[in-house]
């Protein structure tokens, strides 16, 4: 499978796992306060939940990982999307229970919508204009893995000729690089100390639901 590096939209397929990830338009900062990470959250449950299991995640201040398993590219549309959401709450709720319409959209559509939401509420908070993220959001197929070099490894600063590692390593590879972003950037001293990421779950110091745990597992994966 050709592995996205263009502006295109992203041929996601079910059944796998994709590393998906975006920064701040010229390396500009896309959080700024803890509400900030806690709508950013709240979105991702909105929209991305509906149409995969979110296996690991890690806001960073400039940047966002998230690995996903797609389970449907297709969903009902929620009615909440027909709301305005250029406000951000004084304080972001994590429990969103919209209804059901009877139109529907692709997970490329819920990754764009997610962003835009964001970034008009952040727009609005700092007042100032102009794009927040990078044009293009980046996805990698992690379980089909043609056209990746086998020693692709994604960092900051791009793709980083690493070491060698066998296909089935892939998920393993990815799942650590995001949980260890936060000691990489010198934010933290160990991974379980960065509150926005799903370190503190798999480590059984916070019971997050935003992971699938199970679906994890499923996938040999394992926090170290």
């Amino acid at each position: 499978m050709k592995q996205p590096i263009s502006n295109q939209p992203v041929e996601f397929e079910t059944g796998h796992i994709y590393h998906v990830f975006n920064r701040g338009n010229n390396s500009q900062r896309l959080f700024f306060t803890r509400d900030n990470y806690l709508f950013f959250i709240e979105k991702i449950r909105t929209y991305i939940l509906p149409h995969a299991d979110l296996l690991a995640w890690c806001l960073m201040p400039t940047h966002f990982h998230l690995m996903v398993h797609v389970n449907e590219i297709r969903m009902p549309v929620k009615s909440e999307d027909y709301a305005p959401f250029s406000s951000l709450p004084a304080r972001a709720s994590l429990e969103v229970k919209p209804s059901l319409s009877k139109k529907s959209r692709s997970l490329n559509d819920s990754i764009g919508i997610m962003l835009r939401s964001y970034s008009r509420a952040i727009q609005k908070q700092e007042n100032r204009t102009g794009s927040l993220f990078q044009k293009a959001t980046k996805a990698r197929c992690l379980t089909q893995t043609d056209g990746i070099s086998p020693a692709w490894f994604q960092s900051r600063y791009g793709a980083i000729i690493s070491r060698a590692f066998a296909e089935d390593d892939y998920p393993q590879v990815c799942f650590d690089y995001i949980h260890a972003n936060p000691v990489k950037d010198a934010l933290v001293g160990n991974m379980e100390e960065w509150a926005f990421s799903s370190a503190r779950d798999y480590a059984g110091l916070r019971n997050g639901k935003l992971i699938n745990k199970e679906r994890a597992g499923e996938f040999g994966l394992v926090y170290r």
